[in-house]
């Protein structure tokens, strides 16, 4: 879906540059430099929010009363605009990662950019896609899984949503981001390869689709700190990549001296607190240049101007916040991001028959949306999963609920029911961004006092008292479904052969108890897949330390570190089971107006209708050099009803091939035979192939 944005970082409008020409001609050293900071943060945060984040929106740079030019107001994401204002609030972007559906993350991007307008939100902080290397990782409910070309689309797809209402779209923490503890000190170090080919090429997916600024990491990358890389933020992202746009900082730990303007970092947010007067005095020190800060000023305006000023198609107002029809995207969305992993003849419960389900679990009736940071949102009402089953049932089914605190209770009830339902899991108190001690510690009883909160975790495995629920409630009736409520991986090894289904329903937002009774009552088919790898033991995992100070980052992690290493997953990357059931022709090489594509025929030979995620990879098993047996190159959600079959096609193009060879440091694509596969999951789809040259391939 292309917009009036989508070319933002390919070429200059010469216009536009010489007025930014003269203004900055007008701007006084001190004006530019209040531009390259946030103000009132403080003030706020510490004052009439007592403590709370995103109860505003905040000026995150830019502004000139003198000249009438506006300060950029900005709202976090991703799960929904962040407001003290009630807004919709849709499943975690891990869940929306398991829908693999580009279309259907443009239309959520669509719906935050009109409600970020309603409420007076200019810059969006919404696109947050570092790769999860780990599943420890405790921020990883906000990205959208293990793989680059996964995370370059959908990321791209939310972007072209949310600027197509002329709202400033940020792309997120760059980069190599992925341990929360120790985010503001860890030094991730990686080769020129591993950043290109692994940890960069979904932050380049996205500005090419026209993603106009970037949020610095926390992090350090290979001794500096993100926000003052200058190989980073000037080398790579705005000399090789042609980016337009201005970067702006994370809050408060995102610059550590005036030397980041030098870099390339643009904005200090949220306040000027090493910008500011630190930033005027090392410029008339000469320790940075007036050049570095006219670009950055140049940057800023550059971007506000081509938003601000762009056409509206409609209006925003109060009435589009939470409306209903953004309440339907978010149960639909939900409906598309479950993933079945196991289901031995249980799903789906018939409504209209007689029959008894009991439902065990805190996690059952609590409003569970996620993080508490950064990305959370307050939506107008949350439906749990127990409401939800509740609502459809209907008559000839009776809900029963206990929360499992009574062992002895709890294997009475579930030996009585015809069907049982364990939610087991998370919350935000388990993982997500971490922060220390009790500061905005939104929704936290004030008698509970917390060392932190959030965070990543110290093990993949369920908590005890889950895994307990499961034993007790399976050995009395096996006709039991867990529904899993996380944000990543979680092995199962001890006790996935008990019950008879096992369901990710992740942190599914507002209306994901709605969704959730759809899909156990059999009124739409789970379709989601894996966006990531779920091991059989994390061992088979990288090395993963949530208090580094220091971690190198190699070429392999997820499925390609197990296919590296020769360890069989528990449940594969792609992975997701359905109430139908899809059959796949073998691929073939088709030559269509001089280019050579790849398609297979997948026919729908269940009962039901349902839809399918048809994943593309290429294998490199003829490589001279290291590199990953096999990578995702492209997917397509199909829908396909009873005995329906379907031609899926996909291209390739030069940049799919290659490697990035550090000698040179530039890509390059071998010449030697390559493999294409279609199928299921990265496990099925390699089970055929068609062989193909590097020269076949424009």
């Amino acid at each position: 879906m292309r917009n009036q944005h989508s070319d933002f970082n390919a070429a200059l409008d010469d216009q536009l540059e010489k007025e930014l020409d003269d203004i900055i001609g007008q701007l006084t050293l001190e004006e530019k430099v209040w531009m390259m900071s946030g103000h009132d943060f403080f003030k706020y945060f510490f004052g009439e929010d007592n403590r709370q984040f995103g109860q505003r929106t905040y000026q995150a740079g830019s502004g000139c009363e003198r000249l009438g030019i506006d300060p950029l107001l900005f709202s976090d994401g991703p799960r929904g605009v962040r407001s003290k204002r009630p807004t919709s609030t849709f499943p975690v972007s891990m869940a929306r990662g398991a829908t693999w559906d580009t279309d259907l993350e443009r239309r959520i991007g669509d719906v935050m950019g009109i409600e970020a307008r309603a409420i007076g939100v200019t810059l969006s902080g919404a696109i947050c896609i570092n790769l999860l290397r780990h599943p420890g990782w405790g921020r990883a409910q906000e990205t959208y899984g293990e793989d680059p070309h996964l995370l370059g689309e959908m990321g791209a797809a939310l972007c072209e949503g949310i600027q197509a209402h002329n709202v400033i779209a940020t792309v997120k923490h760059y980069a190599l981001n992925s341990i929360e503890n120790s985010r503001f000190r860890v030094n991730v170090k990686a080769s020129e390869r591993v950043m290109r080919e692994v940890y960069l090429p979904h932050f380049k997916r996205v500005l090419d689709a026209g993603c106009a600024s970037v949020m610095s990491a926390y992090n350090k990358v290979n001794g500096d700190y993100c926000g003052h890389s200058r190989h980073l933020l000037r080398d790579i992202l705005k000399d090789d990549w042609g980016f337009k746009g201005f970067v702006h900082s994370d809050w408060v730990k995102g610059a550590y001296g005036a030397d980041a303007a030098e870099a390339g970092l643009d904005v200090e947010n949220p306040e000027p607190i090493y910008f500011g007067k630190n930033l005027v005095a090392a410029v008339n020190e000469g320790q940075v240049s007036q050049w570095a800060i006219d670009d950055a000023v140049r940057r800023i305006l550059r971007t506000q101007f081509t938003f601000s000023r762009a056409e509206d198609d409609r209006a925003y107002d109060e009435e589009d916040i939470a409306c209903d029809a953004h309440r339907q995207l978010a149960q639909e969305v939900a409906e598309k991001s479950f993933v079945l992993l196991k289901n031995d003849s249980l799903l789906p419960l018939d409504a209209s028959k007689s029959m008894t389900i009991a439902c065990f679990g805190p996690l059952m009736d609590m409003e569970n949306l996620g993080d508490h940071g950064s990305s959370r949102t307050v939506p107008p009402y949350v439906v749990t999963l127990l409401e939800g089953l509740k609502a459809r049932a209907g008559d000839p089914v009776e809900i029963i609920y206990d929360d499992g605190t009574d062992p002895a209770g709890a294997k009475a009830l579930a030996a009585k029911a015809d069907a049982c339902i364990v939610a087991a899991g998370f919350t935000w108190e388990d993982e997500g961004e971490f922060i220390p001690g009790n500061e905005a510690m939104e929704g936290l009883d004030s008698e509970k006092k917390m060392d932190s909160r959030g965070g990543d975790r110290d093990q993949l495995r369920l908590l005890d008292r889950d895994e307990d629920l499961i034993d007790l409630v399976c050995s009395a009736n096996p006709n039991t479904l867990v529904a899993i409520m996380a944000g990543s991986a979680v092995t199962m090894e001890s006790w996935k052969h008990k019950p008879a289904a096992i369901m990710m329903v992740w942190y599914p937002g507002m209306e994901g108890g709605t969704a959730f009774a759809r899909v156990v009552f059999g009124d739409v088919s789970p379709s989601g897949k894996l966006p990531f790898t779920i091991p059989q033991d994390e061992r088979d995992l990288p090395f993963f330390d949530p208090n580094a100070d220091e971690i190198e980052y190699g070429l392999y992690h997820g499925y390609t570190h197990l296919a590296k290493s020769g360890a069989s997953a528990a449940f594969a990357f792609g992975y997701g089971l359905g109430y139908s059931t899809f059959a796949y022709g073998a691929p073939r090489k088709v030559v269509s107006q001089g280019k050579t594509c790849f398609e297979a025929e997948v026919t729908n030979v269940g009962e039901r209708s349902s839809e399918e995620v048809v994943q593309f990879y290429v294998g490199f098993a003829s490589s001279q050099i290291d590199r990953p047996a096999f990578l995702l190159k492209g997917f397509s959600r199909v829908s396909l009803s009873p005995g329906e079959t379907t031609t899926v096609r996909f291209d390739l193009s030069q940049s799919d091939l290659a490697y990035f060879d550090e000698t040179r440091c530039e890509w390059a694509v071998e010449a030697i035979d390559y493999t294409a596969h279609i199928g299921a999951d990265s496990v099925h789809a390699l089970e055929q192939g068609v062989s193909f040259g590097a020269g076949e391939i424009v």
